[in-house]
């Protein structure tokens, strides 16, 4: 909130009514000492929030963030295979739904999963564990891409017998 020229002059007005022509210049002496011990008590609390709350929350951050940065890699990869997996089917159903297509279907599933985990942990970042968690979830949606890649080999090669 900004004040301008006019308000000024009207408090100016109305504290030259009330205080005084005398007292007037004790007084704004009195509020310009009052406003500077705010603003540097102010600037001293900002400074102390920073040094204690912030930078410590910050460098909490850095070793989970650095965590995370695989299993977002180790996501991508899986919803990467996903789409090639369900490239394969597209050509190969033709209409039909096949149980490797299900199952590539649950993979994709999983791995969204494993996204919500992983934006979850992101938001929480008090929380150590979780990168546990996720690591563990992306070994499962990871076996089970693998097994989905494995079912949908086998059954190209059953196809092109």
């Amino acid at each position: 909130m900004k004040i301008g020229f006019t308000e000024l002059l009207v408090i100016f007005v109305v504290a030259l009514i009330f205080i005084g022509p005398d007292k007037l210049p004790e007084y704004m002496k009195k509020l310009g000492e009052a406003l500077s011990t705010f603003k540097k008590y102010s600037a001293e609390a900002t400074k102390d929030i920073r040094e204690n709350v912030v930078e410590p929350l910050q460098e909490a951050q850095r070793p989970l963030k650095e965590a995370l940065e695989p299993v977002a890699d180790l996501q991508n990869e899986i919803n990467q295979n996903v789409k090639d997996i369900k490239n394969t089917f597209n050509p190969l159903a033709s209409g039909k739904s096949t149980s490797s297509q299900s199952k590539a279907d649950e993979s994709k599933v999983e791995a969204a999963d494993t996204a919500e985990i992983t934006s979850e942990a992101a938001s929480d970042d008090s929380n150590a564990s979780v990168s546990e968690t996720e690591a563990s979830s992306a070994e499962a949606v990871s076996t089970d891409t693998e097994a989905t890649e494995k079912e949908a080999s086998e059954t190209t090669a059953s196809l092109d017998d």
